[in-house]
């Protein structure tokens, strides 16, 4: 019986604490038509040889779509307050300008319908056509401003380019100034990574899975570390930027990029830690491992961590049993659980 499956044997059903859970994904049935289409079939065929997909991958895009009675339901049962939302992985980063527009326009009204429709149960973070910088902009502001959504969601690279590309930092400086926060989730690696250093002397079912079990994390860390290499924290001090897997590896390796990356190499205003302290959120998204929760809390703190579940790709339940064995005090797990993700995005329910 793996970790997951032992712990959810001990959850018990009762309401302890008001949760709030920050990376949790949806999908639209045009986004499973066009980039998600590889989550479908793989969902397809787990349907039709159960035996070789991971446990309730059948029912995978079935829970994706659904944001509806039935997500509703599963919350209730696993004592979930509050989902934030964003369309899933790959988002709309590798497309081209045009197909970008059209379905973050069709994916954040697919959301919003849910929201209007449970205003105290979803919470939206925007899909932006990030490979048009200037209308991703306009776009995290209307959605913030005309459909209260609390941030924005990035895939990653932008077909090769990353955040700390000037050509992205119009997103970056309005993010700022609506004070909303940027969640950046994984992605696959681009391809000559993928080639370089995910592909060997074994099948292509295992390159893949090490370019996402391995390669998506370090692809997200390394990003976030280009970001703050690039000055854009200093250009744009008040930026927040969210990551999930308890830190994706970064907080592992906050010592030693402290250490090697000095101000006198950098040029930076600060120290790389204090960005990865002072600018940066960090969630469990399925990590839920005490020893690399720990490490977490000891480098960031109580304040800079938030939880998640990462649903459908895990369950609630388990996310849930995992926050009420925290080794920390009731004041720390209540900033985790739902205090710091209000304070955040400015959300409020209940006392």
């Amino acid at each position: 019986m793996n970790d997951e499956s032992n712990d959810l044997t001990q959850f018990k059903n009762q309401k302890k604490i008001r949760t709030i859970t920050l990376e949790e994904a949806y999908a639209t049935p045009a986004f499973l038509e066009g980039p998600g289409k590889g989550l479908k079939v793989q969902a397809e065929v787990a349907k039709e040889h159960p035996q070789s997909a991971p446990a309730g991958f059948a029912h995978f895009v079935d829970q994706l779509i659904d944001i509806d009675e039935g997500r509703i339901k599963e919350m209730d049962q696993a004592g979930i307050d509050v989902q934030v939302l964003s369309l899933t992985s790959p988002g709309v980063e590798q497309l081209n300008e045009s197909e970008a527009v059209d379905l973050a326009n069709e994916s954040n009204d697919y959301l919003a319908k849910a929201i209007k429709k449970y205003p105290k149960r979803f919470v939206g973070f925007a899909t932006l056509p990030t490979p048009a910088p200037e209308k991703a902009a306009d776009k995290l502001e209307h959605m913030v401003k005309k459909q209260g959504f609390r941030g924005a969601i990035i895939n990653g690279h932008v077909r090769g380019r990353y955040l700390d590309d000037e050509f992205f930092w119009p997103i970056l400086e309005r993010a700022e100034e609506l004070n909303v926060p940027i969640y950046l989730h994984p992605t696959m690696p681009p391809e000559p990574v993928i080639n370089a250093s995910y592909t060997g002397n074994f099948d292509s079912v295992v390159s893949n899975r090490l370019a996402t079990a391995w390669g998506w994390h370090i692809e997200t860390a390394t990003h976030i570390l280009r970001i703050i290499l690039s000055g854009a924290f200093d250009q744009y001090p008040n930026l927040q930027f969210i990551i999930g897997h308890m830190g994706e590896g970064l907080p592992f390796m906050l010592p030693r990029a402290n250490h090697t990356l000095t101000k006198e190499i950098t040029k930076l205003e600060r120290p790389v830690s204090d960005y990865l302290r002072e600018n940066v959120y960090y969630t469990f998204s399925g990590w839920n491992y005490t020893p690399i929760f720990l490490n977490l809390f000891l480098e960031v703190g109580a304040d800079r961590i938030m939880f998640s579940a990462d649903y459908p790709m895990k369950s609630m339940e388990w996310a849930s049993t995992f926050l009420d064995q925290l080794p920390v005090s009731k004041a720390d797990k209540e900033k985790i659980a739902h205090r710091n993700a209000e304070r955040l995005l400015g959300i409020r329910y209940g006392p």
